[in-house]
């Protein structure tokens, strides 16, 4: 029974999609700690941190720094890309930005019950990496076999 179900893990894992969302995933950790640090810098040194504007604006460049990072990583390891930087970057940018959004809509929403702080920011950071993950794969890697 052991032997079935470890052969069962070895098939999925030489799927190619399977390893490339677990490369994504050690990716966006990476990204995650980029943004957390950032966020966390941040917060230290902007009055007001904790209101909705100011909130917005460090979790946006954070995000954003988190998302530089990602696509740098991602394009050299996780889908091993050959397209073209410029046309791959802005594809990646403006998911990036579609993903922002997603989580500034959660941050709206959860604000009032989270507060502006860490909490909130985990969740709303989160709440874009799918989107990340599948549009990325399917539309700025497409090309890549």
């Amino acid at each position: 029974m052991v032997l079935g179900g470890l052969n069962l893990i070895g098939q999925i894992t030489q799927r190619r999609g399977v390893r490339q969302f677990v490369k994504f995933g050690i990716v966006g950790a990476s990204g995650f700690v980029v943004n957390l640090i950032i966020f966390t810098l941040l917060q230290r040194i902007v009055p007001h941190h904790a209101e909705t504007l100011q909130y917005f604006i460090i979790y946006s460049f954070a995000f954003l720094a988190g998302g530089l990072s990602n696509y740098f990583l991602n394009r050299v390891w996780t889908f091993r890309s050959s397209g073209h930087a410029g046309k791959e970057g802005a594809q990646f940018l403006a998911v990036s930005v579609l993903a922002l959004v997603a989580g500034l809509i959660i941050s709206y929403l959860l604000g009032p019950s989270l507060g502006h702080g860490h909490k909130l920011w985990f969740v709303a950071t989160l709440g874009g990496m799918v989107i990340n993950f599948f549009v990325n794969k399917y539309w700025t890697f497409k090309d890549v076999r």
